[in-house]
């Protein structure tokens, strides 16, 4: 009775289990690198994907999907710690984790799909951008600028820099066989890639560097309990700071989107129970809360883990909750692990995640099809470059909002003029002041001399400011014929 209590309490815990394992070795390189990235110790992107996966992974929402620190919020974290040091940035998560839950219990987290997918990928493109350009600087081992636009201008600066130093050379060459390790990965045979390609390509990197002595830098240690610095109730006091909260809003409202779209995405992966929206929002609100607490980076759903929780057969949220294990037994167990590896090595991990953050064929696509949205996601990734994410978004936002206007206001006016008897308009769509101007144009020029029919039958909308326009129009034709224009019913100008 024992031996079977477990496999029947547990159907799935081998797949589970195995999936685990493979989400876990995803998982170090990603958390590694992005906290260097973000600026901050490298053990607080293992605090965040711990808690990931010991408290979102065992909250409602999504089943299969995997929280940790993500690519897509380096530069929002980089800007923060930059703007307000690293001591600010639990207050910052703690309060973003706070809008988080808040939304969730509103039952808002639906809406976020509603987000325009063009404003999202030119996001991520724009993320990827400067990701890149940031990382080239580190790979070399020299210091990049501030801003985005700066990374990315100074790149010919920072060639010449390098060309000119034998260990900036070694270093960015280190990065850059860590890049081509991970692309060329995928066309090993199957039974290699199970090892996942990021941590093959930081492990060799680091043999290397330690079998050949290079002289390059690699990533400073303290221990996970000396690096978690919990906030204090001195820090509170900077909740006053309105550019603070901002920041604070900003984690939120992007990590949101940033996981629920990943969401809607690992959906399709699967055929398991679907994601609760609502619950999966507080799940991510929870987890942030926790992580703000402990001084450690933002949390969001990402979907390069959580693919690969799918296509290693996990079932349940077990898979996500044993790698939380992991990842906290090789934090304790193995510190000094992490101070082998080169900054190099992570640098070329994150180089690589930040290309495939920028959405080549999507763009591509929707130029062919749709050459509104393709502007709308330019015109956000080259926001987010040349001012910052969250004004970047903002940007992509309006724009979207502008389009949608647009396109709701589509109106078509046709006119038959037979040469006899009265001239026909017939409008057909949405008339709104944002087409009023066109409309008025073209009845205006139709003769004065004539009566004119006009059909309002086939109108799906007409706000205030086109009845009234239309009613003057009327009026003032009217004046020049013995006979006033008849719109057809239902109009009641």
């Amino acid at each position: 009775m024992r031996a079977n209590a477990a496999p029947a309490r547990f159907p799935h815990l081998r797949q589970d289990f195995a999936a685990s394992l493979v989400v876990f070795l995803v998982a170090v390189p990603l958390c590694l690198g992005v906290a260097v990235a973000s600026g901050v110790p490298a053990e607080l992107g293992l605090v965040t994907g711990i808690v990931g996966g010991l408290v979102t992974g065992l909250m409602r929402g999504s089943s299969i999907q995997v929280s940790g620190p993500a690519a897509g919020m380096t530069v929002l974290v980089f800007e923060a710690v930059t703007e307000f040091g690293v001591a600010a940035l639990g207050v910052i998560v703690l309060l973003s984790g706070l809008v988080q839950i808040a939304l969730g219990v509103l039952r808002w987290g639906r809406w976020f799909r509603a987000i325009s997918v063009s404003v999202v990928e030119g996001m991520l493109a724009g993320i990827g951008l400067v990701i890149i350009a940031g990382q080239v600087y580190a790979a070399a081992g020299v210091e990049a600028p501030a801003s985005g636009l700066g990374k990315i201008a100074g790149l010919p600066g920072a060639i010449v820099e390098v060309a000119g130093s034998r260990t900036a050379l070694v270093s960015l060459a280190v990065g850059a066989g860590t890049i081509a390790v991970v692309v060329l990965w995928q066309r090993l045979p199957e039974r290699v890639r199970a090892v996942p390609g990021a941590l093959a390509a930081v492990v060799l990197a680091t043999a290397a560097t330690q079998l050949l002595g290079l002289p390059i830098a690699t990533v400073e240690v303290d221990g996970l309990l000396g690096a978690v610095q919990p906030i204090g109730l001195d820090a509170f006091g900077r909740l006053g700071d309105v550019a603070l909260l901002g920041t604070a809003l900003a984690f939120a409202l992007i990590a949101s989107a940033e996981s629920l779209f990943s969401a809607a995405a690992v959906d399709r992966l699967h055929d398991g129970p679907r994601t609760r929206y609502d619950q999966e929002l507080i799940a991510q609100g929870t987890g942030n809360a926790v992580c703000g607490v402990l001084g450690a980076l933002p949390m969001t759903a990402v979907i390069v883990r959580s693919s690969a929780n799918v296509q290693a057969g996990a079932k349940t949220k077990a898979s996500r909750v044993l790698h939380g294990v992991w990842l906290l037994l090789f934090a304790a167990l193995l510190p000094a692990t992490l101070g082998l590896i080169p900054l190099a090595a992570l640098a070329g991990i994150l180089v690589h995640a930040g290309w495939k953050l920028i959405p080549f064929r999507a763009v591509a696509s929707l130029w062919r099809a749709h050459r509104g949205e393709a502007l709308i996601l330019v015109v956000t990734a080259v926001a987010i470059v040349a001012v910052n994410m969250f004004e970047g978004v903002l940007i992509g936002l309006a724009l979207s909002v502008a389009k949608a206007a647009w396109d709701a206001s589509h109106i078509r006016l046709t006119v038959v003029d037979k040469g006899v008897g009265p001239v026909q308009a017939h409008l057909s769509g949405n008339a709104t002041f944002l087409r009023l101007p066109k409309i008025l144009d073209t009845l205006e020029a139709l003769p004065h001399d004539r009566p004119v029919e006009l059909d309002l039958s086939d109108l799906h909308h007409l706000d205030h400011a086109c009845r009234t326009a239309l009613e003057n129009w009327s009026e003032r034709h009217s004046s020049l014929l013995t006979a006033p224009p008849k719109p057809a019913e239902p109009s009641t100008l």
